[in-house]
């Protein structure tokens, strides 16, 4: 069993080697300007499942900090009674294997239920004082029609309860997307999240639902970013939820490929061969062709981008997606002195980076600079002659 903490299964000589700072040890207990930051890789299993109390307690995916239990799209409709008792069952195992000191609440990853919709999750509070270990829920088809009594049920499921239960909303929805009601909606959502603010973790973004409104399903070759309709609906999701003010974590849509034939791919690999065979040589060769066999380049160069964004964490749906999305969330040495820079800065104004490269600004950049730092907490910070394909 391991601590939640990112690459927890690296040896510490590893650590040394890769990590000019270490991720830190964490618990939902965190504060959650940290904890928002920290789902990383996040991973969606229908609740139906049969493997689920082996994955969070014996450490079946490494790497994993966060799940989702499925309680909705995955699962069909005459399986939905089938699947709340799954997760009822699964947390009472999960409670028993604590109490018992099996394991320790530290060393589970971060759990989450997928509500079906609001008479499902209010029907859960009969029940609330079996949902102890989880950390919250996530709220499919989230807007102004259901978000209030989604977040009122929320208010009273943490009445009485040890902990609070935060939420994540997941913006998928037709007033969402649909561009004549969109930004009335966006600020509709953001106006009623307000009065809940402490519940809030993370906003997700519902991109296989965006898709399905529009009879569209991307292929292996394309980001999210190159459905333009989806592009222009997370332009504004950023625009409305991610100001600095009053900012909220974005997570980004997930990515459905897990495998390929490489023949039927009409585009040339996203990954260069140079990083893999200089900092893993010959095995990074191999890596590299694995990853271009199963559509991971595309999940990098997205994650690459939903990072420029400032979109942190991903929902996924196949455990080989973990490590390469938490090691691209990892901070850069250059980005950290960045950012140490002009957070300590004593004075206003503008000086040339130590890696005499760039011009830091101490106001425009502040914020940018806090974030990064938050970030290097939960994943670390790379060491000088490192790179994120050492951690893939």
């Amino acid at each position: 069993m391991i601590n939640l903490r990112f690459f927890s299964d690296l040896s510490e000589t590893e650590k040394e080697k890769v990590f000019y700072k270490k991720p830190a040890e964490f618990t939902k207990d965190i504060p959650k300007e940290y904890l928002s930051l920290a789902l990383g890789a996040t991973l969606y299993m229908p609740a139906i499942k049969d493997d689920i109390v082996d994955v969070i307690l014996k450490n079946k995916y490494e790497r994993l900090t966060s799940l989702v239990l499925c309680l909705e799209d995955s699962i069909p409709e005459e399986r939905v009674e089938e699947a709340e008792k799954n997760v009822i069952r699964v947390c009472i195992e999960i409670t028993k294997a604590l109490k018992e000191n099996i394991c320790k609440e530290e060393d589970l990853p971060l759990i989450f239920i997928r509500v079906r919709n609001t008479e499902q999750f209010s029907r859960l509070l009969n029940q609330k004082e079996v949902f102890e270990p989880i950390t919250g829920f996530c709220f499919p088809k989230f807007d102004s029609n259901n978000g209030e009594e989604y977040l009122d049920i929320l208010k009273k499921f943490n009445e009485g309860m040890s902990r609070e239960m935060y939420c994540m909303p997941i913006l998928e929805s037709k007033n969402v997307i649909y561009k004549e009601t969109r930004i009335e909606e966006l600020i509709k959502i953001k106006n009623m999240i307000s009065k809940f603010e402490q519940y809030i973790l993370n906003i997700r973004i519902g991109g296989t639902d965006f898709l399905g409104l529009y009879s569209i399903r991307r292929n292996m070759d394309n980001s999210i970013y190159d459905i333009c309709v989806i592009r222009d609906c997370i332009t504004d999701i950023i625009n409305i939820f991610s100001r600095a003010d009053n900012e909220h974590t974005i997570s980004g849509a997930v990515w459905e490929y897990f495998n390929s034939n490489p023949d039927n791919r009409m585009l040339k690999p996203q990954l260069r061969r140079s990083p893999f065979r200089e900092h893993l040589g010959q095995d990074g060769i191999e890596k590299r062709k694995y990853y271009v066999e199963r559509c991971i380049d595309g999940l990098i160069k997205e994650v690459v981008l939903d990072k420029a964004n400032g979109i942190i964490g991903k929902t996924i749906i196949h455990p080989s997606h973990i490590s390469v999305v938490n090691a691209l969330y990892v901070v850069t040495k250059e980005e950290y002195e960045d950012a140490v820079a002009i957070s300590e800065a004593q004075k206003k104004g503008a000086y040339k980076s130590t890696y005499n490269n760039k011009m830091n600004e101490v106001n425009p950049h502040l914020n940018w600079a806090n974030k990064i730092l938050r970030r290097a907490y939960v994943y670390g910070v790379l060491n000088e002659t490192q790179n994120y394909v050492d951690l893939f």
